[in-house]
């Protein structure tokens, strides 16, 4: 964990050098709190927990931070459905799709290596050299005898 730290801090000095953005500190507590993170986060929850932990850290600076992070390509966006933005490390994290719980708002990630077969097969039939793609699916979770979630345990209001 801590080589991936170290390679994604190096990815984000070189970036910053490049763009000539300043190299502060607090920019480097968020991508190591990003990264010691394995759950997806919204930014209000990211500012919320830098400030439980005493970082001397704005709103701004977490919205910028992000910002530059995502355009380093050490961060991922997503919009699950919602008005909240949720994002992700990127970096020495392998290739998933999401699964979304429409009770619970879970998220569960997972792996299937027929999806990099039909994007390879699309990209081949229609021409296009894929760069990335985005797959959310998103449904009512199986319950139980008791009418309880499978996933979260909690009841199900129909």
């Amino acid at each position: 964990m801590n080589s991936i730290k170290e390679e994604v801090k190096h990815l984000f000095i070189e970036y910053l050098e490049k763009n000539q953005q300043r190299k502060t500190p607090e920019r480097f507590h968020i991508l190591d709190e990003i990264y010691s993170n394995k759950e997806h986060f919204d930014v209000e929850t990211l500012f919320v927990h830098m400030k439980n932990r005493n970082y001397r850290v704005s709103r701004a600076t977490v919205y910028n931070t992000l910002d530059l992070l995502l355009d380093a390509g050490l961060v991922v966006k997503h919009q699950f459905g919602k008005n909240l933005a949720l994002y992700e490390k990127a970096y020495g994290y392998r290739q998933h799709d999401h699964l979304i719980c429409n009770n619970c708002n879970k998220i569960l990630e997972f792996c299937d290596p027929r999806i990099q077969q039909i994007r390879s097969t699309m990209g081949d039939l229609l021409q296009f050299d894929i760069e990335n793609h985005s797959l959310h699916l998103f449904g009512a979770p199986k319950v139980d005898e008791k009418n309880k979630c499978l996933t979260c345990k909690k009841e199900i209001k129909k």
